[in-house]
């Protein structure tokens, strides 16, 4: 026990039993603490090139849940990163606090309400996070999470990474996740999402009940995959992470605007209009051959041009714009097909 202002408190190790990584697929477990990985921190040379496993050590998404009736909380934490970041606390599924996470700090929550709670601390979305220790008061229980919530999966580049969004827990997938009830596994990694085989495989023996992936705008700006390659890329990635969800709701959404791309093709042929054209016609082909629960979405009717003002590099929505987005999702996506 150590003292925190007049009360004693109790030091939780970040691998405490007790303690619920929702959304990580790996931890990287030290001394110091426990930094959550969204690929598989052993096996991490399988996953080239660095600019993935950077984006990977960021923990959008990745919430640590409990229950307990302590009325106060202190979370030792240290965060890199080149943008303000924060922590979300809820409580019983409820914002209770954000707090700013920026380098090492004790970030302390008080005068939570009576009685034990469900209690989900959201890591900053953007910047490699490190948890050393939680302080609970001296006498209060603290129990897991057992969350069987359906599981959601969706992976992405950027646009579903959400580095500009608000807060760790108001980014889209986030917003979408509370608002239907899903616990949420984001694969979305910034300057990523090209369909490598690995991450097929990784989606693939991960339990989900419902999968999306949002494809395309990386591949068309890094010119990663061409006319030739793109389409059968879609048609091997949904068909390897069919191995093991064959029957799984699965949604592949095409790119959302973006004005300068949308009929300026890059070197290889490729405009988000032509992209678009071809995410349709692999969904069919998969449709065709008998996948009767893979639906294709048309990224425009998430994010239109009608949003343009909320793309200030006209690629990324801002975070009023990510808002927009999850609303759309819910409608376009989560309603009708994820039942």
């Amino acid at each position: 026990p150590s003292r925190q202002g007049a009360k004693m408190s109790i030091l939780i190790r970040p691998d405490d039993p007790r303690l619920t990584w929702q959304g990580a697929i790996s931890q990287n477990v030290t001394d110091e603490g426990v930094v959550p990985w969204r690929l598989p921190f052993e096996k991490l040379d399988l996953y080239p090139p660095e600019a993935l496993q950077e984006r990977a050590v960021m923990p959008a998404g990745v919430r640590v849940s409990f229950l307990t009736d302590t009325s106060s909380l202190t979370a030792s934490m240290t965060v890199e990163s080149d943008d303000p970041q924060f922590v979300d606390f809820y409580c019983d599924g409820q914002l209770f606090a954000s707090l700013s996470a920026d380098g090492s700090k004790n970030l302390s929550v008080t005068s939570l309400p009576a009685g034990q709670h469900l209690i989900e601390m959201w890591l900053p979305q953007h910047g490699k996070t490190m948890l050393s220790s939680l302080e609970i008061e001296d006498g209060a229980s603290l129990l897991p999470y057992d969350d069987d919530r359906p599981k959601w999966v969706t992976y992405g580049s950027s646009i579903t990474h959400c580095r500009a969004a608000a807060s760790p827990s108001m980014t889209w997938p986030a917003i979408v996740a509370r608002d239907r009830g899903f616990n949420l596994t984001c694969l979305g990694y910034g300057g990523n999402c090209h369909l490598e085989p690995m991450l097929a495989r990784m989606i693939r023996d991960l339990p989900a009940d419902y999968l999306s992936m949002k494809v395309g705008i990386n591949i068309q700006g890094s010119q990663s995959l061409n006319i030739r390659t793109f389409k059968p890329a879609i048609i091997g990635f949904v068909s390897i992470v069919r191995e093991k969800h064959p029957d799984t709701p699965f949604v592949v959404i095409s790119p959302i605007f973006s004005p300068p791309k949308e009929t300026t093709r890059n070197s290889l042929g490729f405009s988000l209009s032509d992209m678009r054209e071809e995410v349709t016609e692999a969904v069919g082909l998969l449709k065709a051959q008998g996948d009767a629960n893979i639906h294709y979405v048309d990224g425009l009717k998430l994010f239109g041009a009608e949003y343009a003002d909320m793309l200030p590099d006209e690629l990324h929505p801002d975070a009023k714009g990510y808002e927009v987005l999850a609303g759309n999702f819910v409608n376009e996506v989560a309603r009708p097909l994820f039942s």
